[in-house]
């Protein structure tokens, strides 16, 4: 799959954020998408091998949309300038944990876990980590995964301890999070490497288990 012709629109894309310019561009536009939805939808054939509730999940409905709600931003640009796919059992509206590409040019990336909870499920993840703390450590310090996605995303975590839990708790450093995230930067020469697809997918089956314990825990 030859994803340069996706980053070169987006690139050109980036140069020309006008309704106008994607007007005269919307083939190229379509064509690029197609090529996003034809990668998850190989990416969702290798990964309900070990994920099977993966299975009869449209790609096209993976997809977040283009354009970008400009009703309260000071930016008015109409577009996003990246393709953006949230692999999820259930479908990406539900906020069960899951899978996420990200493909924009200098800033690609591939992740996974729930991304703003709600209070609810973040209050239920919080509570199985107080639980069974040590088995979650097992599974994000193991070595593969370690190296594969390092630390979680930590962006807006607490300061102290959330409510209800000791600020000397032994797992505070997750406890304090608000998302509960892990990503992996991905070049653009591995974007269009031959094996990309290979390495997403073993990237995904490495965070299975993650996911697996955040769905419990939201169960």
């Amino acid at each position: 799959m030859e994803l340069q012709y996706t980053l070169d629109f987006l690139a050109d894309l980036a140069q020309n954020n006008k309704k106008e310019w994607m007007d005269d561009n919307k083939k190229r536009y379509l064509e690029a998408k197609q090529q996003v939805i034809d990668l998850v939808a190989e990416l969702l054939t290798r990964a309900v091998a070990f994920d099977p509730g993966l299975a009869g999940i449209d790609p096209r409905k993976t997809l977040f949309r283009i354009n970008r709600d400009i009703r309260f931003s000071k930016n008015k640009d109409p577009y996003k300038t990246n393709f953006g796919a949230s692999i999820v059992e259930g479908g990406r509206k539900t906020g069960n944990p899951g899978y996420y590409l990200n493909i924009m040019p200098g800033n690609t990336f591939i992740g996974g876990g729930i991304y703003q909870p709600s209070a609810e499920m973040l209050q239920k993840v919080r509570q199985e980590i107080d639980y069974n703390g040590k088995e979650l450590r097992n599974i994000i310090d193991e070595s593969q995964f370690k190296e594969t996605y390092g630390e979680p995303y930590g962006e807006d975590r607490l300061k102290t301890a959330p409510k209800g839990y000791p600020k000397d708790h032994e797992d505070i450093d997750l406890l304090q999070l608000k998302h509960y995230v892990f990503m992996k930067q991905v070049s653009d020469k591995e974007l269009t490497s031959t094996n990309f697809i290979a390495n997403v997918n073993h990237a995904f089956e490495i965070l299975y288990p993650f996911n697996q314990f955040l769905s419990r825990a939201m169960d």
